[in-house]
């Protein structure tokens, strides 16, 4: 129960600062919403690398209607996600949003049927284990670091990054692999 928390309780224990190790790992992390994603839940969505949505998925930030506000990101990561209008009326109406408006916004990366949702999200999973660990892991830290940086700040730490994937082994067996017309074998070196 939150209600009887003051502030210097939540301040104090850091409320919500252990979730933000979701976002910090190398590995991908993956949401397969099928029903409500409100407010913590909504949150702890955005911090996945990749939100799928069954079709009667239902997104939003009611927490004005508690007389408070996302306390785990949501203003940020949605506004980041669907722009400050969308973001705005989300958080300022408690409105909900739908799953094919979640995607069509850029909120959610595809809506799929629900018996079919968590197939298609093990799917997703098993081809990115199927790459490069060290790729994927720099991929993410590269699409991440756009939220926090300039356009040309990023495009020189994507560079950057690209530069030091030739000083793996996996890059070297890719490349080679892509040359020779066959699948490549990483050994996430």
């Amino acid at each position: 129960m939150m209600e009887p928390l003051s502030f210097s309780d939540t301040y104090m224990m850091s409320l919500f600062n252990d979730l933000e190790n979701v976002t910090k790992r190398k590995e991908t992390h993956h949401a397969a919403v099928n029903g409500f994603a409100l407010g913590g839940g909504c949150e702890l969505a955005m911090m996945c690398d990749i939100i799928y949505a069954g079709e009667k998925a239902k997104f939003g930030q009611p927490e004005i209607t508690l007389g408070v506000l996302p306390g785990a990101g949501g203003t940020q990561r949605l506004t980041r996600s669907v722009g400050k209008s969308k973001a705005m009326e989300m958080c300022l109406t408690g409105n909900f949003i739908d799953a094919a408006e979640a995607k069509q916004i850029g909120l959610a990366a595809q809506v799929y049927p629900v018996d079919e949702l968590v197939d298609k999200a093990v799917e997703t999973a098993q081809k990115i284990a199927s790459f490069s660990k060290v790729a994927v892991a720099l991929n993410k830290e590269a699409v991440n670091a756009a939220y926090e940086t300039t356009l040309q700040v990023g495009l020189d730490y994507e560079k950057r990054l690209f530069y030091a994937t030739f000083a793996t082994k996996d890059q070297k067996e890719g490349m080679g692999a892509f040359r020779e017309k066959r699948k490549p074998e990483f050994t996430d070196e």
